[in-house]
């Protein structure tokens, strides 16, 4: 039984729906939209080039996306779960939002916005912990036409700062502070720190939610349950959303760049919707009252597609996590999962392979039956995970869906579909409907052929594609569609096999090129650990006086190491049994712990000036959710 008229249910159906989405872009993408609500229908479905680029969905349409995520459930889901939060400490009583409530608690924060003078079109940086007002200040910034420019609970004040000025942000709203883990975090400190740089900065709202103490500016800073008292009438409840074009930017969120200076990456409004909302239903295979878990942080893409706008979109129950999965101790999550009875859980890679060094002890006891599909987001899955993932959290009952997307295609363009299209260890699969991929070689031509490794582009739009970054529209056509003519460059490698599935091999500048053989690192991590006892690595390339390259091993080991050396030739050689002997690992490092972004994302470029000997230009490290590592690695450094 469907839940939506447009969800596949098979193989043929899938195969079926590909075809239309690439022969006939239009009526594939108008059909789907016709299930959503408008204030005005389009005039043309999509009109795009990628050569400026331009491109347009759903043009001359009027919409409000937060209509469509809360008040047209109200009549059938309005008592139905919206968001379950979970806090950090277990102890601590968890919330639930029904979409009645999320409803209402939208519309009086969007009075309070009103009322502090946000207006269509202003930019609105919100910085908070995993906490529901969080997700309540980004659905009221959509429903008054404000831009929202989520940041990570966990930047620096200068990160904060950069993207203040890069997004002209007047507005901010913060809480005092966030727990995550054992951690409390001082946000609102953060913010007054970056904002000594920012006075054009207007108003302050305030979450308390740690209640450490503040300094509150007269005039700048007020308090979140102040601005709610003061608006508490019988019509605060209600707020009329404000109607919005097709291409209004719903949002800029911000990925790092090669520069150093990072993308404030816009998507807009119908695009992202109908898309996000698509891939949500489909991939996961969504059905009516699931309960779907994504760990992600809201302050990344994945948090905004796939854990609220999709499955909001949707009339799904989303839960929100504030902690980490290993506090207080390795069984977290599975007792979530048990605690709610949830029924998909979306997760990164590290998070598993984190979770695989604590062994099987905290899995005892749990239950997980509820399960019933399993994903990966952020990076591919080695297949040792994967194995241990489908074994012992799936029972080898529940497919696992590989997701490869970025933040600037939206929402996930390459996964296999649960239970519907095959799954392949370490493969994102097949492309999403509407998805049109290639392969192109080191001279820039495209690889007609199956079984062949190239750089991989998009060769045709989709409605959630980036549409610029922000105040700097040719940065986006450089970076994007510049490379290669009339197509999207994702900057990623992949390998299709004969039956047309991909497999990401990693950033293309992570590309090794050793003996005039190119190799993925992604290829050369999956080899190493598979290797008993590796928990993770990260490799990189450095200058090798022969070889051109040689290949330089970070690994994380759960055991105590007798003999280096000997360890040193049993890793080497896993990898060239798995690879090739040209995969022969020149230097290996043993380290207690990899330099990581909070979403996750190993951040090979400090490893890379490491392992070249170049320890005066690492850059800023204080976004990594450990700094100290860094240091740990240099002095270690072989």
């Amino acid at each position: 039984m469907k839940s939506f008229p447009y969800q596949i249910s098979n193989l043929e159906e899938y195969h079926q729906a590909y075809q239309k989405s690439i022969k006939q872009p239009a009526q594939f993408w108008e059909e789907i939209a016709q299930n959503f609500i408008w204030k005005k229908k389009w005039d043309s479905v999509s009109e795009w080039n990628f050569k400026d680029p331009k491109i347009e969905w759903f043009k001359g349409a009027q919409l409000n996306i937060t209509e469509n995520c809360l008040d047209r459930h109200l009549n059938k889901f309005g008592d139905q779960a919206a968001i379950i939060w979970e806090p950090n400490n277990p102890n601590e009583q968890n919330r639930v939002l029904t979409y009645n409530d999320l409803y209402k608690q939208v519309c009086q924060f969007s009075h309070v916005l009103k009322n502090n003078g946000v207006k269509k079109g202003d930019t609105v940086c919100i910085y908070m912990g995993m906490i529901p007002e969080l997700a309540i200040a980004v659905l009221s910034c959509a429903r008054i036409g404000a831009i929202h420019s989520v940041v990570f609970g966990g930047f620096s004040a200068q990160s904060i700062s950069d993207r203040l000025h890069d997004a002209k942000s007047e507005f901010v709203i913060t809480c005092d502070g966030a727990f995550r883990g054992q951690k409390n975090i001082p946000l609102k400190s953060v913010i007054d720190e970056a904002l000594i740089s920012c006075p054009f900065v207007k108003r302050v709202i305030v979450y308390s939610r740690t209640q450490i103490p503040l300094n509150m500016i007269e005039g700048r800073d007020t308090w979140w349950e102040e601005e709610i008292k003061k608006i508490e009438t019988k019509n605060c409840n209600i707020f009329e959303a404000e109607v919005m074009e097709a291409e209004d930017p719903l949002f800029i969120l911000y990925t790092s760049g090669s520069t150093g200076k990072p993308k404030g990456v816009v998507h807009s409004t119908a695009g992202y919707m109908i898309y996000t909302n698509y891939t949500f239903i489909n991939t996961f295979q969504y059905q009516t009252n699931d309960i779907f878990f994504c760990t992600a942080d809201i302050g990344w893409i994945t948090g905004h597609s796939y854990l609220l706008y999709g499955p909001l979109s949707a009339g799904a129950t989303t839960v929100l996590f504030e902690g980490i999965p290993t506090w207080p101790n390795a069984s977290r999550l599975w007792d979530i999962i048990d605690k709610f009875k949830i029924n998909t859980l979306y997760t990164a890679p590290t998070a598993i392979r984190s979770l695989m060094s604590y062994g099987l002890e905290p899995l005892k006891g749990k239950d997980l039956s509820s399960l019933k599909v399993l994903g990966t987001v952020g990076e591919p899955i080695n297949e040792e995970a994967w194995h241990w993932y489908n074994t012992n959290i799936g029972k080898n009952k529940c497919p696992i869906v590989d997701t490869w997307w970025q933040t600037e295609t939206g929402g996930i363009l390459i996964s296999n579909l649960a239970g519907i299209t095959p799954a392949i260890p370490s493969f994102a699969t097949l492309p999403m409907p509407g998805i049109v991929p290639c392969l192109i070689d080191e001279n820039g031509k495209e690889i007609e052929e199956n079984n062949v490794s190239g750089n991989l582009c998009i060769k045709q739009a989709w409605p959630s594609i980036i549409r610029t970054t922000f105040g700097d529209h040719e940065r986006c056509r450089k970076t994007y569609f510049s490379t290669y003519e009339n197509k999207y460059y994702t900057g990623d490698g992949a390998f299709r096999d004969a039956n047309g599935n991909y497999r990401i091999t990693g950033r293309v500048d992570d590309v090794l090129n050793v003996s005039g053989h190119r190799i993925g690192t992604a290829e050369i991590e999956n080899a190493i650990n598979q290797h008993k006892g590796v928990i993770e690595s990260a490799v990189v390339g450095y200058p090798h006086d022969i070889k051109g390259q040689g290949i330089y091993a970070y690994i994380i080991y759960n055991k105590n190491i007798d003999d280096v050396i000997a360890l040193n030739n049993n890793i080497t050689q896993t990898v060239s049994n798995i690879i090739g002997p040209f995969a022969k690992l020149d230097k290996i490092q043993f380290v207690n712990g990899l330099p990581k972004t909070r979403s996750g994302k190993i951040m090979r470029r400090i490893l890379r000036k490491i392992a070249e000997n170049d320890l005066n230009n690492l850059g800023d490290t204080t976004t990594l959710l450990d700094p100290n590592v860094v240091n740990e690695i240099k002095n270690g450094r072989i």
